[in-house]
């Protein structure tokens, strides 16, 4: 099962940082947020990786394609009449990445569309590429395929500053909308699967995936939420970054299940 990652934004309210490079290659403990979102899927065997690029792709794609130079010690040899690399240790991923350009401006369900030629298979896992959680994804694949819904959402408790979830007691979503002042706080934080059916509901790039497409789903039943209790985080300001990076850097960084 193929993950896709959600990548092409402008991260406009990470500036300090998003003003030189995409808000997904903004670094945690020298890897950048993507990084840690992909071992943590992989560290659950799922390698194959479809990145949707937008906003300064040619960084993304830099950065795996020298990707070895990143986690390998390296000597460049100079004294012979042509540049010798010798590589000491290469430390490589099982992965297989695919970056795709969906655009500038497309919105998030545009891109979503535009990679659908990428998957080959009934279902696909979808996240956003600025959030790290200890989800067991394992189980959350599990939960997908015995509730056998078109789409599947991580739901969790982080106060009210995102889009809304009404969930029923059988973890049906009835009803996915932006939150007013008397609604709870079970947000959407990614980690989806989804069916390829979900691509139908997609109409074109300026479609925005938390819209039209997952709220018609959850008026036709077929969303459902799986309710994850555990670590959280998005990375939407610097301060949310710097909460990151102390927690790395202490060594008590929760979604480091690899």
């Amino acid at each position: 099962m193929k993950v896709v990652l959600l990548a092409g934004g402008f991260g406009t309210r990470i500036a300090e940082e998003s003003s030189v490079k995409p808000k997904p290659m903004v670094e945690i403990g020298n890897m950048p947020i993507l990084w840690h979102i992909m071992k943590t899927y992989s560290h659950y065997g799922f390698n194959e990786f479809v990145v949707c690029a937008g906003y300064k792709q040619h960084m993304i794609k830099k950065f795996f394609s020298d990707y070895f130079l990143h986690t390998s010690d390296i000597t460049f040899d100079f004294t012979q009449d042509k540049e010798t690399m010798i590589v000491h240790k290469k430390e490589a991923e099982p992965w297989k990445v695919t970056i795709v350009d969906t655009g500038i401006n497309t919105m998030t369900g545009g891109r979503v569309k535009r990679i659908q030629k990428y998957i080959d298979e009934d279902d696909f896992l979808l996240t956003y590429g600025d959030g790290v959680a200890d989800i067991k994804i394992n189980e959350l694949v599990e939960f997908h395929k015995k509730n056998n819904k078109l789409v599947t959402m991580s739901a969790y408790n982080a106060g009210q500053r995102f889009g809304v979830l009404d969930i029923d007691q059988k973890g049906l979503v009835r009803e996915f909308r932006e939150k007013n002042q008397v609604d709870g706080d079970l947000i959407n934080i990614g980690y989806m699967v989804c069916k390829k059916g979900f691509f139908d509901y997609i109409d074109s790039d300026s479609t925005v995936l938390e819209k039209k497409p997952l709220e018609t789903v959850a008026k036709e039943g077929e969303l459902i939420a799986y309710r994850h209790t555990g670590f959280w985080q998005c990375m939407d300001t610097l301060r949310d970054k710097q909460k990151l990076e102390s927690m790395w850097s202490e060594n008590k960084a929760p979604w480091k299940v690899w």
